[in-house]
């Protein structure tokens, strides 16, 4: 199963988010990992921001380049924790960092740059592919 969400503009990308946590949440897979796929400037971390005010989050949402983790709360109080490994050389500092503990939690995980930990995602998770169209827009396709 699948689908795909457009963005046209920015001023979509907050309705997308919504579509997006309303599909998830209706998914068979019920799984709370997210691997995001796409490559740099596509718009992953603009779309996991927009995930994240759905969300309730109102910390300042960024990309955790450098410290690979920030942990957010939703408006529910459950974590939101987005990782980016874009800058991690091995699979080992995704374990150092206890990647396992978290999938096991209670918190969604947004991942970016999981092309370099793919090997060790967990089987159920949804797969997220974000794709610059020609027009500029952005498609999302969620595959579970």
């Amino acid at each position: 199963m699948g689908t795909t969400l457009h963005i046209r503009s920015l001023n979509d990308i907050d309705k997308a988010a919504m579509e997006f946590i309303q599909y998830a949440s209706s998914s068979p897979l019920q799984s709370n990992i997210f691997a995001f796929f796409g490559q740099m400037g596509a718009g992953k971390t603009t779309f996991i921001k927009a995930i994240c005010r759905a969300l309730g989050v109102e910390d300042d949402v960024n990309s955790p380049t450098f410290t690979i983790v920030n942990e957010y709360r939703s408006a529910k109080g459950f974590p939101v924790y987005h990782f980016d490994f874009y800058r991690i050389n091995k699979i080992s500092e995704a374990y150092d960092i206890g990647i396992d503990e978290y999938f096991a939690g209670d918190g969604i995980s947004l991942i970016e740059w999981t092309e370099k930990i793919e090997e060790i995602l967990p089987d159920e998770c949804f797969r997220v592919y974000v794709q610059v169209e020609g027009d500029g827009s952005r498609s999302v396709r969620i595959e579970d």
